[in-house]
């Protein structure tokens, strides 16, 4: 995986509200994955859950993630993000989650109760395939790169 930051299409790509799916380590390492809205800013991913999600016990700072973005016109476009936690706060005023819900839906997140976490990461090494080019996407990462 070639290290970040992104060349500027791929960035262009992860602007965008694309399908996407986070993963997360388990304490007992088994992996965790779930459908999810993001945002991209700065070589860095947004997440926001409801604080009654377990994952946030994962997406810890310093914690390792990957999130992989999917193009939903084309199933076969992606780009696989890897990086770590490097912060987790309470969305006081749901303003993270109004961001992700405006980008994904064009209006403010419409439960003006819910208790929301926000998770930011930041992106240390990336792939993608894109198939209209027939192309795996940049070069492997130095090895041991990605080593807890």
């Amino acid at each position: 995986m070639p290290p970040a930051p992104v060349p500027p299409d791929v960035d262009v790509f992860l602007q965008r509200p694309n399908h996407a799916v986070v993963a997360s380590i388990r304490p007992d390492g088994t992996p965790h994955t779930a459908v999810t809205w993001y945002d991209w800013e700065d070589g860095r991913v947004l997440l926001n859950k409801e604080d009654t999600r377990l994952r946030l016990r994962w997406l810890t700072p310093g914690a390792p993630m990957a999130l992989s973005a999917i193009d939903p016109d084309n199933f076969y476009r992606h780009v696989s993000i890897l990086g770590r936690v490097e912060d987790v706060y309470v969305d006081d005023g749901l303003v993270d989650i109004d961001r992700l819900a405006l980008r994904y839906g064009g209006g403010p997140y419409p439960d003006r109760n819910a208790r929301r976490v926000s998770v930011w990461a930041r992106a240390h090494a990336w792939h993608g395939w894109d198939p209209e080019r027939y192309v795996v996407r940049g070069p492997q990462a130095a090895r041991g790169a990605w080593q807890a």
